[in-house]
Formats: C-alpha cells, structure tokens, sequence
C-alpha cells in the first residue's frame, strides 16, 4: 500500500491550518483552523473490505509539569508517550481518499459530537478529551480529528504519524471506548491486509526547527 496528501509532503511540517493551534510572537499560540488533512491511498490489497485511518503523536512529555510555563523548556530528553488525535473507521473498500476540512473544520469547544462521522464514517475520541478534562471552557469528549498544539516551549520537534489500515471486515470490532488504546487492540486482533503510513512535523517553538 502506499500513502500520500496533497496537504503536506511526507517527513515536512504541516501547515498551520491543519493544526489546533499556531505559533503568536506575542501570546505564544493562537487557535487556528483545525482542518483535516488530505489523505489518499492507493496498491490496495485484494480482499479488502475497509479502511481505518489513525493519527498519533509519539512525542508528547510524559511530565507536564514544565508544558507552556514561563521561564522554563520541556526537555528534548524528557521521555516521551503517544498522542491520538484522529481515529477514523469503517471506511468503505471504495473510497480511496479523505478530502480536506471533509471531517474537521474549525475547533469546535468541548468536541465534536461522535461517533458518527461524516459521510457514514465512524470516528473515535481523541486524547484531548483527557487534555482538557481540567478545563471548564474546554472540557467534553473530543471526536474525530482535532491538529497538532505541543507545548510551545518544547526542545523536540514533534511527529504526526498518519496510518491507514486495510482491513478485511466491513467493521471494526472495538471492546470499550472508542480510545486510541482500544482501537489499537482492535486493529491488532483484525485481519490486517495492509498498511502504509505518512509523517509530518509541527511545532510551536520558533526555536525548533
């Protein structure tokens, strides 16, 4: 299988309107267009009868205690977990691309409605749900795609690392909440036939990069 965009090139930054936020010179970050990005896919495995998309990044601190605090960095060093923010399944066998904004178009305060997606998809709940579950404004369940904002005094350059997954059932069996972690379990306890992936950056630092 192979993976490509039109919204950004393989192993680049994305561009900011594909993002949760983008850099301010004087408040740091400011909210942006939260679109998703084109995917497309094509060498599709005989056999297949769906596809699931995921987006994670596998460079958020595992400490939050120096995240977007004055005066101080969060390590380039510190140890590192993964961020879902984007779980799209039950793709028909058909389709062959996810247009931009087709699934996310704006930031949408406590989280877009779910699991039904756009277009008869069905979406999953990112990790901003547990991000902003301290946040009276902000709180809710987040479903479907919602863009990069890593700490913007972070050392590291982060990674957004987009796989679709050809699956050979119509439906993907997920135990449990719709999460990253389950629908993980689920993929892995599927009939894979094939997968391909595509990576692009993001940063907030104007250090970085």
């Amino acid at each position: 299988m192979k993976i490509y965009s039109d919204s950004f090139t393989d192993g680049q930054r994305i561009p900011g309107e594909f993002a949760f936020a983008v850099a301010d010179s004087e408040t740091h970050i400011r909210l942006s267009a939260n679109r998703n990005p084109h995917l497309a896919w094509q060498d599709i495995p005989e056999g297949t009868q769906s596809f699931a998309i995921v987006c994670h990044d596998p460079d958020v601190p595992s400490v939050g205690d120096n995240v977007n605090q004055e005066g101080k960095v969060v390590a380039a060093s510190l140890p590192r977990v993964n961020f879902y923010h984007w779980l799209l399944l039950d793709i028909p066998a058909t389709v062959r691309d996810i247009a931009a904004g087709s699934q996310s178009d704006a930031i949408t305060p406590r989280g877009k409605p779910g699991p039904s997606a756009p277009h008869e998809l069905r979406h999953g709940v990112n990790d901003y749900t547990a991000w902003f579950a301290g946040d009276e404004n902000m709180r809710g369940q987040y479903f479907g795609y919602d863009g990069p904002c890593p700490p913007w005094n972070d050392e590291l350059m982060h990674h957004y690392v987009f796989t679709v997954y050809a699956l050979a059932s119509s439906t993907l069996n997920v135990t449990g909440e719709l999460n990253g972690a389950n629908v993980l379990a689920a993929i892995a306890a599927a009939d894979v036939l094939g997968s391909a992936q595509i990576t692009g950056l993001y940063s907030l630092n104007p250090a970085v990069g």
